[in-house]
């Protein structure tokens, strides 16, 4: 299966099933000398590992992540960085049931039409659970990026219906409920509308929001390789994933051009910057400089326990009903994924713009 390598000169592979031995990543092109231990990726696969809350899945699994090879003495070696996480509580035979019918909202049909096989246990790559490798490899380039005082923060802006309020916007209540809404109220209604949905064995989908402030400008380039277009990549690259909006997104096509342009001025420093952010932080596919903002919408959790339609191998049309352990909502962990692939995409953009000017290569080498 090819596509599962990410990245130019920042590059990530990951590998691995839901219900296979192990997932894990390897991450290429990480410059020697960072600090790095396995607490520090850690951190960010515990975000989204389940059976943390009751609108999780309630598989139980550690996630513990081990650092095979790219580190020494606590510091990356420049040398591929390779990291595994253990599975431990598979419970393939929750699966077993559904290897002869095609799961509606799943792969299960177009990796039949593809491959003519198919790991049927938790969607094999499909899965959620492949994320872990994007995740923990997110962790090394957010470290990479926090050198330079970039920071990416996301959190869950609306869950089906309910949208977070501009006026109660507190992103320390991120971490307070278990939906990942910085705001409390909007929070706990959430909360009833998901315990409705998961009563009538339904789910629901949801939107992350995205911001990341430090930016530099110049990142990205005029045509296929636009910072914007690449971020599009990632972010529909997660599973789930059936909306991308940069800035104003699809609002800016219902306004006008002297509303939706951002004018500039002089800071007080004397440097340009833009008055307003309705392109979202890039211009002409290219960092402005300002904070990108980006907005990911999922779709509900396709597997639900209420009765759906489909048809089997037989091409028997029949009634089925999932079993196993799903959530019912994606959105709260895929705030760390969205983060993550944003991570690895500014990396990858930064690098790539180190040989963009002359003057800056001979800067270097004749330092």
């Amino acid at each position: 299966m090819s596509g599962s390598i990410y990245g130019k000169h920042f590059q990530i592979s990951t590998w691995g099933e839901s219900h296979g031995k192990a997932l894990g990543v390897v991450v290429d092109g990480c410059p020697a000398g960072i600090p790095l231990t396995e607490a520090d990726i850690q951190k960010f696969l515990d975000r989204r590992k389940p059976g943390q809350n009751r609108y999780s899945t309630p598989r139980k699994e550690d996630d513990a992540v081990e650092i095979l090879s790219g580190v020494f003495d606590g510091k990356t070696t420049g040398t591929p960085i390779s990291l595994v996480v253990f599975n431990k509580q598979q419970r393939s035979s929750d699966y077993s049931e559904i290897a002869s019918y095609y799961r509606p909202g799943h792969a299960d049909y177009t990796f039949d039409e593809k491959y003519g096989f198919r790991d049927y246990r938790g969607g094999g790559r499909s899965s959620g659970r492949e994320t872990i490798g994007r995740v923990a490899a997110g962790a090394i380039a957010a470290k990479i990026l926090e050198t330079l005082g970039i920071h990416i923060t996301a959190y869950s802006k609306s869950i089906g219906p309910i949208t977070i309020s501009a006026d109660r916007f507190d992103l320390s209540q991120r971490e307070c409920n278990a939906l990942n809404m910085p705001d409390a109220q909007a929070a706990e209604e959430a909360s009833a509308y998901l315990d409705t949905c998961k009563k009538n064995g339904d789910s629901c989908g949801g939107v992350v929001e995205c911001i990341v402030t430090g930016m530099v400008p110049g990142l990205g380039d005029p045509v296929f390789e636009k910072l914007s277009a690449n971020l599009a990549k990632a972010m529909f690259s997660i599973g789930a994933v059936k909306s991308f909006e940069l800035g104003d997104g699809i609002a800016a096509s219902r306004s006008l051009g002297s509303d939706n342009n951002d004018a500039f001025s002089l800071a007080s420093d004397g440097s340009v910057q833009k008055t307003t952010n309705h392109s979202g932080g890039t211009l002409g596919g290219i960092s402005d400089g300002s904070d990108l903002l980006f907005r990911v919408g999922f779709k509900p959790t396709p597997s639900i326990s209420a009765q759906q339609h489909t048809v089997n191998k037989d091409h028997e049309e029949i009634n089925i009903s999932i079993k196993g352990r799903h959530d019912p909502i994606i959105v709260p962990r895929a705030v760390v994924v969205v983060e993550s692939m944003a991570a690895l995409t500014l990396v990858d953009a930064l690098f790539s713009n180190m040989y963009a000017k002359i003057d800056d290569i001979a800067g270097f080498y004749h330092r």
